[in-house]
């Protein structure tokens, strides 16, 4: 089968405004395996670029899965530009602050304003929410413009035609492969060259989600629904994560802990221990043993890393990866979803300049020479905050809470209308750094799109020849910019 067969390209939900009305003048048939967040996103992007896009989906039916997830500003402009704003605000929780707190007593040794503050410097807000209800949304703007196929699990990939083959026999052929299928990928496999072993972190996060009116019943709990502040409390070895999601139906724990696991996998549905979660917690707050009370149950989530690939692109240049597949991030930061989507930003205002079959290796490249840099150093960040939170009680952790309390009471000036007296440039507190937070939540993926094609589309097209034969040239021209 040729994926042609999906659905004319962006027959619906056509937002005129996306890429400056630009659709690519040559439609390619375009095949994303895996529908997560970031195949949805991504095969969006490319339809409302002008392009056919089939999903191949292994899994037999659609699942609205998962826990809690961060929109921060990087995340949430594209998504409002996307049409969703107000699905946002009925699902989301715009969130206000963040506060750092010991694990022994709730002692809060860090804050950082967010809510009007990510409004008025990046002009977007920094939501939380339930992942099943975002995958709903995108899901519902996806669905009308692309083709969704279910049960139909890539068992191999001919990257070179391109084409892959499924668990039935079926073939399916394209212009263009993407693989979103996540941190197991099968694609990724074929960019790399085999099957790569991801390495234990150490570390495993037990994810649990409370009904949000527990918590409005005990007055020591209610401020953490009511305040919609991310509440981060850091100990030795681990830490906790609660904030509540669903318009403040629902709160939201994620339970750093040592793995002890001999082998494992990586899974988001194994079930999690509930004796041997409490036990870990044993000795940390009262707020602590108040939420693990009113746990109902618990996921446990194995943590494994991977270094960063040397290519996202095979090198016969028809297969590319994008979010998971190619960058997963670990949690610590929580940018994971905003690499995913800034990926299939980049990649649908990318490929709505395509005019001719030739121009896609290039194009690919210029998708990676756009994004490597940026997911890259976002992992780099997000392993940080695991060394920062874990330190065990001593001289390290009474520096670390020194430095967060000098950015807490510079970020209370400030809100009192007074003038910052510090730079918080490296500051334990990565929230309060403002440079590591513009170059984050400041980033507008399809701005940077178009300021790299002015710089460089032209020449990228004359080079198209050259570039079948020599990718680097692409690096080249963006390292003119």
């Amino acid at each position: 089968m040729n994926a042609q067969k999906s659905k004319t390209a962006g027959s619906a939900h056509q937002p005129d405004h996306l890429y400056k009305g630009r659709r690519a003048s040559l439609p390619l048939n375009i095949v994303v395996v895996g529908c997560g967040l970031g195949g949805l996103a991504a095969a969006y992007c490319l339809a409302q670029a002008g392009h056919n896009v089939t999903i191949l989906e292994a899994a037999s039916a659609i699942s609205e899965v998962g826990a809690g997830v961060q929109a921060s500003p990087n995340v949430s402009r594209l998504l409002m530009r996307w049409g969703l704003g107000p699905h946002l605000e009925e699902h989301g929780v715009k969130i206000q602050g963040m506060s750092l707190k010991r694990w022994t007593n709730d002692e809060i040794v860090g804050w950082t304003p967010l809510g009007d503050v990510m409004n008025k410097e990046y002009g977007s807000p920094f939501y939380f929410l339930h992942r099943a209800d975002l995958y709903r949304m995108l899901y519902e703007i996806t669905e009308p413009c692309c083709n969704i196929r279910v049960n139909s699990r890539v068992v191999s990939v001919d990257p070179s035609k391109p084409s892959v083959t499924l668990a039935s026999g079926e073939v399916v052929s394209a212009d263009l492969l993407i693989g979103a299928d996540g941190i197991k990928s099968v694609t990724r496999e074929y960019v790399v060259g085999g099957p790569d072993k991801p390495r234990a972190t150490g570390d495993a996060a037990y994810r649990a989600i409370i009904p949000a009116e527990k918590l409005l019943q005990d007055d020591e709990l209610k401020p953490l629904v009511e305040r919609m502040e991310s509440n981060i409390w850091m100990g030795p070895g681990g830490h906790i994560i609660g904030y509540a999601i669903r318009a403040k139906k629902d709160f939201n724990l994620v339970m750093m802990h040592p793995d002890e696991a001999e082998g494992g996998v990586e899974s988001w549905t194994a079930e999690g221990n509930m004796d041997k979660m409490k036990e870990y917690y044993k000795g940390w707050s009262t707020t602590v043993q108040k939420l693990l009370a009113l746990v109902p149950s618990t996921l446990d989530w194995k943590l494994m890393d991977r270094d960063p690939l040397p290519s996202w692109i095979h090198k016969d240049g028809k297969l590319a990866l994008l979010g998971d597949s190619c960058h997963p991030m670990l949690p610590y930061r929580a940018q994971g979803l905003a690499m995913a989507i800034e990926d299939a930003a980049v990649l649908g205002n990318i490929f709505s300049h395509c005019s001719d079959r030739s121009q896609i290796l290039p194009l690919l490249y210029a998708y990676q020479s756009l994004r490597y840099d940026r997911a890259t150093a976002t992992q780099t960040s997000s392993s940080l905050n695991r060394y920062i939170f874990h330190k065990p009680d001593g001289p390290e952790q009474e520096e670390r809470d020194r430095e967060m309390r000098a950015a807490m009471e510079d970020a209370l000036r400030v809100a009192r209308g007074e003038k910052t007296t510090r730079a918080l440039t490296g500051n334990a507190n990565q929230w309060a750094d403002k440079k590591k937070s513009d170059i984050q939540y400041g980033y507008d993926a399809d701005e940077e799109a178009e300021k790299w094609w002015l710089a460089n589309g032209n020449r990228l097209m004359t080079l198209v020849p050259l570039m079948e034969l020599n990718p680097s040239a692409v690096h080249s021209a963006n390292r003119d910019h």
